[in-house]
């Protein structure tokens, strides 16, 4: 990257832009831009009506406060249980001391055993997981086989998700790739991207989750389905495609927040926290940014390189816009080596300030809350940047976000969404069921999943799903949640039960009165007792017409209706669990 220009350099490249553009655009941001700049976007954006949105529920303010360590996993990782709530409060003296130790024996997580995991999903049926690009490429698509073929390796991706959440020791890990997965999203089920989406997940991000995120970046823009999937593969100087580079500083790097619109380049004012910076992009970067990646593109056998088709990454020198470029406050020389356009424009990015609080909201976002505290904000971007050269940049900032006093007294800030609240329902009612391709269970789950619009991956959009309750709080929404909460309660695989609800009990409760159940599995899912208004509706629900305290409930399920206390016993035993799942308590965390 070059150093600040001269008077001389920059008329020149005024004079170039205008020539190629035909005009620069404002020479002020606009009303809009200065709002932005002036950091009111936010409030200001919050407050205005959306004539088009449905009436947002609120997150219950009334919630007992969990323990500390049942609060933390419900943050971390998919879902507390009775088992990983022991195994954090075995890691020191003092909540905090806890927090710490699991947080660091997490992001070490190579040195977590998970073989079991590898073990579940082989003999669960998954055939694709393993296989090389190459391999991937060779076998789903350059045969052009059947679609079931050839989207394989994508469904065993996306089912392959619950399995990980669910049944994974590196749980932080699971929680920060999937959170990787909506930042750089890519559609599985994209005609292109979804044969190698193995390749995507397996060795373009899980790598990276707690590493370099400039690292990361590049492998995503070389990633042969973002490649496909935003259409760089086909951005040649003769046919420039602006998808990727719109989307590279829109969603992946400085977030639509700095985007300042059609204004001059020269013109746009200093990041105010670094002012060697811009304070955002025009229209003028975007194009600029396309320019700088075109030529980088996937042997997938074009007509001009027949022999090139193994599905790998390629750079072409032929098709590349070789000329002066002017982007993010800075002149790119013509005639670079091979890449190098892209890469300085990448170093540009991932040394941004800007970038640096966009990331760090998202991760706040997250893990905390939906409206994440600016001061938070600022102290984890300046670790993310001080560190952005560094092999463990990420971990980083996981580090100093997940240690402050914020997070441990955080409760009750964020909502599950649907795939979060189906994993850790799967997690603490034990089951041992493994979602597989091919499997006529498991296909009624993806198409049951579906319904709640947060199957995993299957996001039409570039942006990725959204990571706030006001997005998941429609009727609609809820209702498929509920449902599917419900059905994991009630549903069996080749008669074996999805949720070994029965067998628990049986094992954990001595005597099935009303009160002693609900205790056990409030406490069991919850890891608390939830409100008494809540608790006495669950009790009078079991009991129905017995003694709460001491009437035993009979491990039966036939008819009587005339005495409902002694109706469809196991019916209603799992009817209240699922009661339960659908709690605030439980949806919220």
């Amino acid at each position: 990257m070059s150093s600040p220009l001269s008077s001389s350099e920059r008329d020149a490249l005024r004079r170039h832009l205008l020539q190629r553009y035909g005009a620069l655009g404002r020479a002020a941001p606009s009303k809009a831009a200065r709002a932005k700049l002036a950091g009111a976007s936010a409030a200001a954006f919050a407050a205005a009506p959306d004539l088009h949105a449905a009436p947002v529920a609120t997150l219950p303010k009334n919630l007992p406060k969990a323990p500390f360590a049942v609060r933390a996993l419900n943050n971390l990782s998919y879902g507390a249980t009775a088992q990983s709530v022991a195994e954090f409060n075995a890691l020191g003296s003092t909540g905090a001391q806890r927090l710490a130790n699991w947080v660091d024996w997490q992001l070490d997580w190579a040195n977590i055993d998970d073989s079991a995991l590898d073990a579940r999903l082989a003999a669960a049926g998954y055939t694709t997981l393993g296989k090389s690009l190459t391999q991937l490429w060779e076998d789903h698509v350059k045969p052009n086989p059947a679609y079931e073929i050839r989207m394989r390796p994508a469904w065993e991706a996306q089912r392959g998700a619950l399995v990980r959440a669910v049944h994974s020791k590196r749980q932080l890990r699971e929680v920060m790739v999937n959170f990787w997965h909506d930042h750089f999203n890519v559609t599985v089920g994209d005609f292109d991207a979804g044969p190698v989406f193995v390749h995507y997940q397996r060795d373009v991000l899980r790598p990276h989750a707690f590493g370099n995120f400039r690292t990361m970046l590049e492998e995503v823009a070389k990633s042969t389905s973002m490649l496909f999937y935003l259409d760089n593969a086909a951005n040649t100087r003769a046919g420039p495609n602006e998808n990727f580079a719109r989307e590279l500083l829109e969603l992946h790097t400085l977030g639509a927040e700095h985007y300042l619109g059609f204004m001059d380049p020269f013109q746009v004012p200093p990041d105010a926290d670094d002012p060697s910076y811009p304070a955002g992009y025009t229209d003028i970067d975007v194009y600029e940014t396309a320019a700088a990646f075109t030529g980088w593109s996937v042997k997938n056998g074009h007509w001009q390189f027949p022999n090139d088709n193994d599905g790998g990454f390629v750079y072409r020198q032929a098709w590349h816009d070789a000329g002066p470029k002017f982007l993010l406050g800075r002149m790119l020389y013509p005639e670079q080596p091979a890449l190098k356009d892209g890469r300085d424009v990448l170093d540009r990015l991932a040394s941004h300030p800007g970038v640096a609080r966009f990331i760090c909201k998202k991760l706040i976002r997250r893990f905390m809350s939906d409206m994440p505290d600016p001061a938070l904000v600022a102290s984890a971007a300046a670790v993310f940047r001080q560190n952005w050269r560094a092999p463990d940049q990420i971990a980083k900032t996981l580090r100093h976000i997940l240690n402050t006093d914020a997070f441990i007294n955080v409760w009750g800030a964020k909502a599950r969404r649907p795939f979060e609240a189906v994993a850790a329902a799967m997690r603490t009612l034990g089951s041992d069921w493994t979602l597989a391709v091919g499997n006529a269970k498991s296909d009624e789950f993806a198409w049951r999943m579906g319904f709640t619009g947060h199957a995993p991956y299957d996001w039409p959009a570039p942006n990725g799903y959204p990571d706030t309750h006001e997005a998941w709080s429609g009727s609609g929404s809820y209702a498929m949640t509920w449902k599917i909460l419900n059905w994991l309660t009630e549903t069996q695989d080749n008669g074996v039960p999805l949720a070994p609800i029965l067998a628990a009990t049986r094992n954990k409760v001595g005597s099935w009165t009303a009160n002693a159940l609900v205790d056990y599995w409030c406490q069991r899912i919850l890891g608390y007792q939830p409100t008494a208004a809540r608790k006495q509706t669950l009790v009078a629900f079991m009991a129905q017409n017995g003694d709460p305290a001491s009437y035993v409930i009979t491990d039966t399920n036939t008819w009587a209706a005339s005495d409902l206390k002694r109706h469809y016993n196991q019916e209603r035993l799992r009817s209240m669990v699922s009661l339960i799942l659908m709690s605030p308590e439980f949806l919220v965390r």
